[in-house]
């Protein structure tokens, strides 16, 4: 069967109230181009599950977020995304931050389809506190107390992988899975952007099998999207954007600067997008 599909059209997968899982890890290898393409739709109320940096950020900064379930929310190079620290000191918004070794079982329960999963993580400290909703289990074979993780289920995950086929396989060549193989499982549906669809037997042609992260079976839509995950980074294709990364920062220090920002990067389509992030990379000419 052939998955492929536009960037365009992925409101046809997510909508306003959904609880939505995106993949990658603080800001490395995020689907920005299809949370970029969420920032140009009418979705909104969204529940938002994430190992978070940008993808977070700026749906906080496009009012699209109802709650955010996370283990951590950063730019990695730069501590704190700033869009979510101003959501969560001047505007509220409501949270379940769990620490992270409680947001992967969350996450595993819900793939396995678990009520919920047993745990140390989050024991004796504050978290409980800070989730009084959280409950602990006893075991049924020993004196040992655990923390009732609830499951996560999701219904669309958004990942981004390095290589893809048409089938829906997804391929990581980077040092690091993350997550994005769970959240696909934990999800009803699932929509990955890939840097380059190519034909199945190129996928393990130059890569061990290990590398085929996503099967097909979980993969509802794929994307073209090259350059899909910038500013984050997408190793070995390519690093983060530093540059970029500091100017979106830069740009969030007032509401003036941010609507540059916005009018700058975020008012066009995706093509519009990456050609005004390749005139940055363009040296300026010198005149003699």
């Amino acid at each position: 069967m052939d998955k492929t599909m536009q960037l365009a059209d992925l409101t046809s997968h997510v909508e306003s109230g959904m609880t939505i899982g995106i993949g990658g890890w603080g800001s490395r290898r995020k689907p920005m181009a299809l949370v970029r393409q969420l920032l140009r739709s009418d979705v909104t109320d969204l529940t938002v599950v994430s190992f978070g940096g940008p993808d977070v950020g700026l749906l906080c900064a496009a009012g699209k977020v109802r709650r955010v379930i996370y283990g951590f929310v950063s730019l990695d190079s730069i501590a704190l995304d700033p869009h979510f620290r101003a959501a969560r000191e001047q505007h509220g918004l409501p949270v379940t931050e769990y620490d992270e070794g409680m947001f992967v079982a969350a996450l595993r329960a819900g793939a396995s389809r678990l009520s919920f999963l047993p745990t140390r993580a989050g024991l004796e400290s504050d978290v409980l506190t800070l989730n009084p909703e959280l409950r602990t289990v006893a075991s049924p074979y020993d004196d040992e107390v655990y923390v009732a993780v609830p499951g996560i289920r999701l219904d669309v995950a958004l990942i981004h992988l390095n290589r893809g086929d048409a089938h829906g396989n997804g391929q990581y060549l980077g040092p690091d899975p993350y997550f994005d193989d769970v959240f696909a499982m934990a999800a009803d549906r699932c929509v990955l952007s890939v840097e380059k669809i190519v034909d199945t037997t190129e996928l393990t042609a130059a890569a061990p099998p290990q590398s085929l992260l996503v099967s097909r079976m979980f993969v509802h839509a794929v994307v073209e999207a090259p350059n899909g995950a910038h500013f984050t980074s997408c190793v070995p294709d390519y690093p983060r954007d530093e540059a970029f990364q500091k100017r979106y920062v830069d740009a969030a220090g007032s509401g003036e600067s941010w609507r540059a920002f916005e009018a700058s990067y975020l008012a066009g389509d995706e093509a519009q997008y990456q050609e005004a992030v390749r005139a940055l990379r363009v040296p300026e000419e010198v005149t003699v």
